[in-house]
């Protein structure tokens, strides 16, 4: 395997005007004589099927929701970034480039970068001209407020439903070209392996999850815009659904994966309640603009918020990074949250939370402007505690929500399999080792209306073509290879459920390949997964058939790639001695508990190659080199 990452020469500011006259176009015409298979429905695969469709590909767009508009990217909050510099407060493409670079601690491709920060003009342009309900100021020009990492206001928004709104922009663009017949939508339908002929990705195998039919689906190019695998550690912020089995699947076909270890914790969500609990829900990022973050300075003190004084009260965000305050990046928020609460600060019932406290905000502002700001998830944050934010402090804690890592792709967003294209959270190529608040539907949008339309183009426009279908002889043993999974997760007649295998993994995952690593909980867990995996295929219990509507199934097959990949993600993090963004080992730290990197043996991508079932994956590296900006040491104080 070799990775060409095919970043075009040239000053950084010209590279991706340079590239899109480079690439060679198909005219009109011919668009429609191109197939195009696009897996998820989420902002980078709406956007992508809807822009495809409108260029005139043949596009099939497949989810297994039994509806676009219920992809997880409804679930966002906060914001969209972008550097329209409306406040005039000191923005550029430039410093959202930079902010972007320095926030995943100079882990990730700036080139990349530099084009997500250069093309997010476009995109506010783009979801405005949709209809998408931003907030305005009072004159009605567009609002924006801060995120962290950043000193300047560049995040749009609208309330607390950010994602909804861009996503039922994005969804009614589908449906246009759905009922202009350029886009086929194939909902409750999931993507099972990829079909690859002749070493390039030809289609997909699906099942029907209504009525557990597998069939093939054939196509010129696959584009997968699956979102991440945060739901490896059981508990996280995704939705249920939320799986790795595309990407998985895709790894196994012969796709890199990159950086699998940089999982984001976010840092205000509720704490944890019980052994009950299925998910954890996410409080946007938003709420620290005014919020201030705070735990009582004596350990152990379980006096109500209201009875502590305000000399007794340590809000240590603002006390140990007074430049950047309660915006500090998610990373450092989140291992801060961790360390407050370990050392006995915790609040709560099970004492295993921070305050994130209105009081002062109120009084400043008034309860009506705190109302319209963050109205929806206040009444959000009481349904689910029965507490009231604007009387007493909300309860935060960090939970898994994010993952940087995903499939490798070049500058085109291709992987190392010609003809398969990964866009949104699926690849790997845009936030290094941390992500920072109201990126990620920066990229999933920009990467499909404005960066894949260009490059599938050069890609359908450089090829020669054979004619196949859903009999080639690829189609049909991808196909028996799918169904002999299925049968065998139906033939295993244990006792225990899926769910019970699956917290078992992500209780291990959590302690061991969490907010801190070390290299002794590592190779515990690399022991212990194994174990897990064989003991899974052995007592697991899948109830019903797969001639049916069958979520036990459905959840079966997903936790099997998830005991699979939480072995590819402890590998990455053990090989990888440095600490980095979200990638925190306890082994490589300063004396004042920030990560220490290693750019002399660690400024890469790292790669793995799928080898073979009983075989180690091969691990590649890109070297990353930075031209535009300077590898520094990451200060938010």
């Amino acid at each position: 395997m070799e990775l060409r990452a095919n970043v075009p020469d040239g000053p950084i500011e010209q590279k991706w005007e340079k590239h899109r006259f480079d690439l060679k176009l198909v005219n009109p015409a011919n668009k429609r004589k191109y197939d195009v298979i696009v897996v998820g429905s989420g902002l980078a695969g709406a956007s992508a099927a809807a822009t495809l469709g409108e260029l005139g590909y043949n596009v099939r767009c497949f989810c297994f929701q039994d509806s676009p508009r219920r992809a997880h990217s409804i679930a966002a909050q906060g914001g969209i970034n972008a550097a329209k510099n409306y406040q005039n407060d000191g923005d550029s493409v430039f410093r959202l480039f930079y902010d972007t670079v320095k926030g995943g601690d100079f882990r990730s491709r700036e080139a990349n970068v530099y084009r997500l920060a250069e093309i997010s003009v476009n995109i506010i342009d783009q979801c405005v001209a949709q209809g998408v309900p931003f907030a305005r100021e009072y004159g009605g020009l567009l609002a924006n407020r801060s995120f962290g990492g950043a000193q300047v206001s560049r995040t749009f928004y609208a309330r607390g439903q950010t994602g909804q709104q861009l996503l039922l922009g994005a969804y009614q663009a589908l449906a246009r070209q759905i009922a202009a017949g350029t886009v086929a939508m194939y909902p409750r339908t999931e993507m099972l392996d990829v079909v690859v002929i002749d070493g390039r990705a030809r289609g997909i195998v699906v099942r029907d999850l209504v009525t557990g039919k597998v069939s093939s689906h054939v196509a010129h190019a696959v584009v997968l815009a699956t979102g991440g695998y945060a739901n490896v550690y059981h508990l996280s912020t995704n939705a249920k659904g939320c799986n790795v089995t595309a990407t998985w699947r895709a790894y196994r076909r012969g796709a890199a994966f990159a950086n699998p270890c940089f999982t984001q914790i976010h840092p205000t969500c509720i704490p944890h309640s019980g052994e009950y609990q299925s998910k954890l829900t996410l409080m946007s990022e938003s709420l620290r603009n005014d919020g201030r973050i705070w735990v009582p300075k004596r350990a152990g003190d379980t006096r109500a918020p209201g009875e502590i004084p305000e000399g007794e009260r340590d809000y240590y965000l603002e006390r140990l990074y007074p430049s950047f305050g309660n915006l500090a990046p998610r990373d450092i928020s989140s291992r801060r949250a961790k360390e407050m609460v370990d050392a006995g600060h915790g609040v709560g019932p099970l004492q295993n939370g921070v305050y994130l406290d209105f009081r002062d905000p109120i009084a400043r502002l008034g309860r009506g402007e705190i109302a319209e700001r963050y109205g929806n998830l206040f009444e959000m944050y009481e349904r689910i505690t029965g507490e009231n934010p604007y009387d007493v402090p909300m309860r935060i804690y960090p939970a898994p929500h994010y993952v940087m890592g995903g499939l490798w792709v070049d500058y085109n967003l291709m992987s190392t399999v010609p003809g398969l294209f990964v866009v949104g959270e699926a690849n790997f190529s845009d936030h290094g080792a941390n992500r920072l608040g109201a990126s990620a539907l920066m990229q999933g949008l920009g990467d499909g209306y404005f960066v894949l339309p260009y490059t599938i183009g050069d890609y359908l426009a450089r090829q020669r073509f054979d004619a196949v279908d859903d009999r080639h002889a690829a189609c049909r043993d991808t196909e028996r290879e799918a169904d002999a999974k299925v049968n065998r997760l139906l033939g295993a007649k244990g006792s225990r459920t899926v769910d019970a295998f699956h917290r078992e993994l992500g209780v291990l995952l959590r302690e061991k390949c969490g907010m801190a690593r070390n290299a002794a909980g590592l190779e515990e867990a690399l022991r212990v997964i194994p174990e897990i995996r064989e003991r899974f295929w052995r007592e697991v219990r899948v109830t019903g058939s797969g001639a049916e509507l069958n979520q036990e199934l459905e959840k079966a097959g997903r936790v099997a790639d998830f005991l699979e990949f939480g072995e590819l993600m402890c590998e990455d993090a053990l090989q990888r001695e440095e600490s980095c963004g979200g990638h925190f080992r306890e082994e490589y730290q300063t004396p004042d508990g920030e990560a220490r990197r290693d750019d002399e043996r660690f400024a890469y991508v790292a790669a793995w190659e799928y080898a073979g079932d009983g075989n180690a994956p091969r691990l590649h590296k890109e070297p990353l080199a930075f031209e535009a900006v300077h590898l520094a040491t990451r200060s938010y104080k």
